[in-house]
């Protein structure tokens, strides 16, 4: 088992997301960062879609009970292992009464710890695990996770250490302009696109919100419709908002844009006071990026197939 002695701000079982549910108000939730995940997942010879604790801010604590193998990936916690610092997209090994902490880094907001076979004592709803925490089902109990919770595994032998690129983490976002950009008063994506947006302190897994900019704010309304991770809607009041994993399944703000899939990664680091320029590109553009993502993690899978 992995046993958690201190789980942190947040800490909560994740999956690459509850699909195909949004019909019903169900939120997709899932981690933050999925390439991260793809990455450690595959490094352990684990399902792309295998569960994993993502772990924001970090001040966790965990304890091997049982030998396993493990790898972290994201954003770099300052994570250590009996002590040693250890580092974002690599393999490991533990043994039974080894300590895993994760500390804090200014510069990166979320890390995640995914061990071999994944865990065997999740609550599974709809074809996922991951942790709806407003509807509280899925993951561990349908919560974070908490001091004394117990996290089971099926124990393995050591394997040798891997590790796999990471690509940085950008404050460059790049989207495709939505279909209510005329709505306010000024040209919503030529001031999306020239203005150093801040991230507000009220943002969360649900959405992002960013710095408030006078002429966006206006007095329009759209009948309520979908929306999905990624949109950026535009309330009343000129703050952007970036839609999260954990986001509502309809709303009716103006929306004035959707991040490109290729980038959401980078939305998973951003906290409170980081600075991040948006860029519109086209359709062609957002789909070559996501290529070049998927190409990455084809070459990850071809160099440890002939690796191990």
């Amino acid at each position: 088992m992995l046993v958690v002695h201190k789980p942190g701000p947040m800490a909560t079982i994740q999956d690459l997301g509850r699909t195909g549910s949004r019909h019903l108000g169900v939120s997709n939730c899932g981690v933050l960062d999925p390439f991260a995940v793809a990455i450690i997942n595959k490094l352990l010879g684990n399902d792309d879609n295998t569960p994993v604790i993502e772990i924001t801010i970090g001040l966790c604590e965990f304890e091997f009970t049982a030998s396993t193998n493990f790898a972290i990936g994201g954003g770099d916690l300052n994570a250590q292992l009996n002590g040693q610092p250890i580092y974002p997209g690599w393999r490991y090994s533990a043994a039974a009464g080894d300590k895993l902490v994760f500390k804090q880094n200014r510069d990166n907001l979320r890390g995640y710890l995914a061990v071999a076979g994944g865990f065997n004592n999740l609550d599974h709803h709809l074809g996922s695990a991951a942790t709806d925490l407003m509807s509280h089902f899925g993951g561990f109990n349908g919560r974070k996770l908490a001091a004394r919770d117990n996290l089971g595994y099926q124990p393995q032998a050591a394997k040798p250490q891997r590790g796999a690129l990471q690509p940085n983490y950008e404050k460059l976002i790049r989207y495709i302009p939505g279909p209510h950009s005329d709505y306010a008063s000024g040209n919503a994506t030529e001031i999306l696109n020239t203005t150093i947006w801040k991230v507000n302190p009220s943002s969360n897994r649900m959405g992002i919100r960013l710095s408030q900019h006078q002429q966006l704010t206006h007095q329009q309304s759209i009948a309520t419709q979908a929306v999905h991770p990624g949109v950026i809607q535009l309330p009343p009041s000129g703050e952007p908002i970036i839609l999260l994993n954990d986001c509502q399944t309809t709303g009716g703000y103006p929306i004035i844009g959707a991040v490109i899939t290729a980038d959401l990664r980078h939305l998973s680091q951003l906290g409170a006071g980081d600075c991040i320029h948006l860029q519109a590109i086209d359709l062609k553009r957002a789909q070559q990026a996501q290529l070049q993502t998927q190409a990455h993690l084809n070459q990850l899978q071809l160099a440890l197939h002939y690796k191990e």
